[in-house]
């Protein structure tokens, strides 16, 4: 990569938090060195033993690796940007999300199907309230599908648009969403890795924007308890020859049996799939009842009280649009864990249940929910034998062993709401 447009290059990969890490280069480099214990890491920069951590053999290295070709223009004047991969001892990471992604899309490729994604993303925009922290921005004039400076007064939105026209990332639609200060970030559908990697630069790019304006951008599942939460859609389809194999005018609901197969694996592989993508001590005050989340294991046509939607579109547009996961969780991890029980779906060809006919606000049909916390969400991935075999023994592991620590943490801490609620009185 000689490119004089490029003063350095910017290596970024996902990490099992949720991040984007990474070095800046010079430009003809093509590979960097980082610690294989980063992925040891918790949110509070302890680390954690488990085996091939690293961190109890020296800390030793693993390498991210790219393609020079596909270095693309960044939001940062003279800084071009590049999703890698990771190895280590010339082998892929199997604990990476993006790994996971790409063996997911080559295990449907084996099958003669290629996956496409569109992903949704919503998030809080936050200003400093003065006091170390952060609240929404308020935007009285705001309202749902709403956009301009009523809901938008600084402009920071209008900015990060702006930011990924110059870059090259293609979103479908943006507007402000129903709480104050809240807003839907659409991304065109694509390839399902391009679409995930570009949604993972776009959400640091927003974040980075929006930094640079004295603001903060948020998608973390429930920021507000007297608010609404952010979720991260995925939106599948499969196509062979480039015919979207969903779509079956014949069928039922016009949909293909391949299709429904899809749909069952997600609702079958359920409370496992919450321990991976609702990955967060705060990810579970969004699933619950009446939240238009994935509490319930349930599929409705154009309901989005389900965990599965259907949308109304047919043909080229048949898809499903999976509603489990929040922005705590990667785009890599969000779209391959869609993908890893969508195929253990079609492989054992199953049947969905029946349709849920409740409004999911106050009612719902469905025996089958998510787990109330972190911690039982953990134990339903680890006692998914399918699913752990999909994603990996080694990234369960590693999810896991971090994860448990951080709701220890949590189980420890004595909250705000816990001094308001007791002190006055005992």
């Amino acid at each position: 990569m000689t490119d004089p447009a490029y003063r350095r290059i910017r290596a970024l990969w996902p990490d099992h938090l949720g991040l984007a890490r990474g070095k800046l280069l010079l430009p003809g480099a093509a590979e960097t060195g980082h610690c294989l214990a980063t992925f040891a890491l918790g949110f509070d920069r302890e680390m954690d033993a488990y085996p091939n951590s690293g961190l109890l053999d020296g800390l030793p290295d693993m390498r991210a690796v790219f393609d020079p070709g596909a270095i693309r223009l960044g939001w940062s004047e003279g800084t071009g940007v590049v999703v890698a991969d990771l190895e280590q001892h010339g082998k892929p990471l199997e604990r990476s999300s993006r790994r996971i992604l790409k063996r997911a899309i080559a295990e449907h490729e084996s099958d003669g199907r290629h996956p496409v994604v569109g992903i949704e993303l919503e998030a809080f925009l936050l200003q400093p309230d003065g006091e170390g922290g952060f609240r929404a921005v308020h935007t009285p004039g705001s309202h749902v599908y709403g956009s301009g400076p009523l809901m938008d007064p600084g402009g920071v939105m209008e900015a990060v648009l702006d930011a990924a026209d110059r870059c090259g990332i293609v979103l479908e639609s943006f507007h402000s969403e129903y709480d104050d200060g809240q807003f839907e970030l659409t991304l065109g559908k694509n390839d399902a890795l391009a679409a995930a990697d570009e949604a993972f630069l776009f959400k640091l790019l927003a974040r980075e924007v929006a930094a640079e304006r004295g603001y903060h951008l948020t998608f973390i599942g429930k920021p507000f308890s007297d608010r609404g939460g952010s979720g991260l859609h995925v939106n599948l389809s499969l196509e062979e020859g480039g015919k979207n194999v969903f779509d079956d005018p014949g069928g039922e609901g016009g949909l293909s049996k391949l299709a429904w197969s899809a749909v069952a694996g997600m609702l079958h592989h359920h409370r496992g799939l919450a321990g991976a993508v609702a990955p967060t001590v705060n990810a579970y005050r969004r699933l619950r009842p009446g939240q238009m989340s994935g509490y319930w294991a349930n599929w409705g046509h154009d309901h989005r009280g389900c965990a599965v939607r259907i949308p109304l579109e047919r043909g080229a547009g048949s898809r499903v649009e999976h509603r489990l996961a929040d922005g705590s969780c990667g785009p890599h991890l969000g779209v391959a864990a869609t993908l890893l029980a969508a195929r253990l779906g079609i492989q054992g060809g199953m049947a969905p249940p029946p349709e849920e006919k409740g409004d999911c606000l106050e009612a719902s049909e469905c025996p089958v929910n998510v787990a109330d916390d972190l911690a039982r969400a953990l134990d339903d991935l680890e006692k998914d034998e399918g699913l752990v075999a999909a994603f990996g023994e080694e990234f369960v592991r590693m999810h896991v062993t971090v994860k448990r620590r951080e709701w220890e943490r949590f189980r420890a801490h004595t909250g705000d709401w816990e001094k308001r609620e007791y002190i006055p009185y005992l």
